[in-house]
């Protein structure tokens, strides 16, 4: 089972970023949208596992949520990796929160680096991708409107919950099923 632990986005982010997306097809070319359901903050790509490691894993999320406070995330600006190119790769929206997000994340890798799951080799960098290209090619009108939404604000959510999700991979996209919820004290 190919799984993954995020926090899903509000309802209210959600329709603000379809909205934006709205705004950037027209300008774009040979992007793969992300669909607006799958909206989500990766916290922990665990990859494909095991069905009785599930139950490793929640109860290691369970843990970990029972240690942390609920708080704000906030979606603001867009971008591309690479950065500032317009030969891009991936068209992202930032989240913004505070120490509190670091502090979560930084605990479920250490926590479920103790049970043997795998360190994330690059270091957590909190923002959601919207969509990809197919072949990276020369998309000027896609980051001048990409700049023009820099700043724009889609919205503040209070994180009360993190989850588990499972992956399944389909030729129309990715589909996204909870396994289980937990809650932030």
């Amino acid at each position: 089972m190919r799984t993954f632990i995020a926090i899903d986005l509000s309802p209210e982010i959600k329709n603000r970023l379809t909205a934006a997306v709205r705004q950037l097809k027209p300008v774009a070319t040979g992007i793969k949208w992300v669909a607006p359901e799958n909206y989500h903050l990766t916290l922990k790509f665990i990859g494909e596992i095991a069905e009785p490691r599930i139950e490793i894993i929640k109860a290691i999320l369970e843990e970990v949520a029972g240690r942390h406070h609920k708080f704000n995330l906030a979606a603001r600006g867009t971008g591309s990796f690479p950065p500032g190119q317009s030969r891009m790769r991936v068209i992202w929206v930032g989240l913004e929160a505070g120490q509190e997000l670091f502090s979560l994340q930084a605990d479920l890798e250490e926590t479920l680096l103790r049970e043997g799951f795998e360190r994330e080799e690059r270091a957590f960098s909190p923002h959601l991708t919207i969509g990809r290209a197919r072949e990276p090619q020369k998309q000027d009108r896609l980051k001048a409107e990409l700049d023009r939404l820099g700043q724009q604000e889609f919205g503040t959510m209070e994180v009360k919950e993190i989850e588990l999700f499972q992956s399944i991979l389909r030729p129309e996209g990715p589909e996204y099923r909870i396994i289980s919820r937990h809650y932030l004290k």
